[in-house]
């Protein structure tokens, strides 16, 4: 596949464009665990603010100036590289004395706070990001993006999964169909996990636009699995049920789609349907995932924006909102303006 589709949007192809990272300071991201550091224990928790750096380079270079192996450092996930960023690490230093982190022999990173703690930090384990994005030359009068503002604000946007997860080009999407039907061998595991959630995006991303060019994908239809806004909890939900109408529309509960695995799916009726032609248009990613025994799982086709806000300023629109863990600013941005891929380069999630 030479490009990713261009999957569609909530409130219909995009007329305008604008410029975005044309400076790290334009894409701020805040990251928000959830917790506090326990104050004690073998490990210091590591708040850092990086500029155009990527995490797992931070992280070799935490470990290189602390004296400890690079397994020994933990974070909750990849940050953006070109950004300005705020999220915490945990090193390992048992009974080491701390480091002197004014030390650190580079600009692209520093240290702000230090705070001991008890447990490594784990891939996932955070609550959300704040967003504070300056989106600068903007083809269109600020007037004219009023109405797809409001919609983000009240309604959300499709939760796709972003293109950096299909890599440059989308070259791993063909590197997972080989992978997954065999005809290429990956040995490398991390490689491996990441082109499995390659497949699992596309087919997700594939049943969401599907539901999007139908008007449907915030909407409840017969057979639907429901997920609670905020948690990974689902359930199967009556499309007849009036109070499950009325969470839906108060944004407390959302359809979901499939990360496609071995199992047999929660859904039915008409949803199982359109989620089985999806998957039949990607006979190598579906077939390799249950090959591999990866479980049958949902993720939320809406995305709620929560704090969403915008201002007009001298260098542009900026816009200032907060996510849950895996979600994606290319989400919101793509129901606002075009962007190109190159824009788009990340180590984001």
């Amino acid at each position: 596949m030479d490009r990713l589709p261009d999957w569609a949007r909530a409130n219909g192809p995009v007329t305008a464009s604008a410029r975005i990272r044309s400076v790290p300071e334009d894409f701020r991201v805040q990251e928000v665990l959830g917790f506090a550091a326990d104050g004690e224990g073998p490990h210091l928790m590591l708040t850092v603010e990086k500029r155009g750096a990527n995490t797992h380079w931070v992280a070799g270079q935490l470990a290189r100036h602390a004296g400890i192996a690079a397994r020994e450092v933990g974070y909750a996930g990849l940050k953006d590289r070109h950004a300005v960023t705020v999220q915490c690490f945990t090193l390992n230093i048992d009974r080491k004395p701390e480091p002197d982190w004014s030390a650190l022999p580079t600009d692209e990173f520093k240290v702000l706070k230090s705070e001991r703690h008890r447990r490594k930090l784990k891939t996932g384990a955070l609550e959300g990001n704040r967003f504070r994005l300056v989106l600068r030359d903007l083809s269109s009068p600020i007037s004219t993006l009023l109405p797809r503002l409001e919609s983000i604000k009240t309604r959300g946007v499709p939760n796709y999964f972003g293109v950096q997860r299909f890599g440059r080009g989308a070259a791993n999407i063909e590197k997972a169909e080989a992978a997954l039907s065999g005809r290429l061998r990956i040995h490398d595991r991390r490689l491996f996990s990441l082109l499995l959630s390659t497949a699992r995006s596309l087919i997700f991303n594939d049943v969401l636009a599907t539901r999007v060019q139908a008007g449907n994908w915030d909407r409840l239809l017969d057979g639907e699995v429901m997920m609670l806004d905020g948690s990974h909890s689902v359930f199967r939900a009556d499309a007849a049920d009036v109070e499950l109408q009325r969470r839906l529309a108060a944004g407390d509960v959302h359809p979901t789609g499939p990360l496609w695995g071995r199992g047999e799916p929660m859904t039915a009726g008409e949803v199982r349907a359109l989620e089985a032609e999806a998957a039949a248009r990607h006979p190598e990613l579906t077939t390799g995932l249950v090959k591999v025994g990866v479980e049958m799982a949902r993720r939320s086709l809406r995305l709620a924006v929560k704090d969403f806000a915008w201002q007009v300023a001298s260098e542009g629109l900026i816009l200032e909102f907060f996510l849950p863990a895996g979600a994606y600013a290319t989400a919101v941005l793509r129901e606002l303006i075009d962007m190109d891929e190159a824009s788009l380069d990340t180590d984001e999630q």
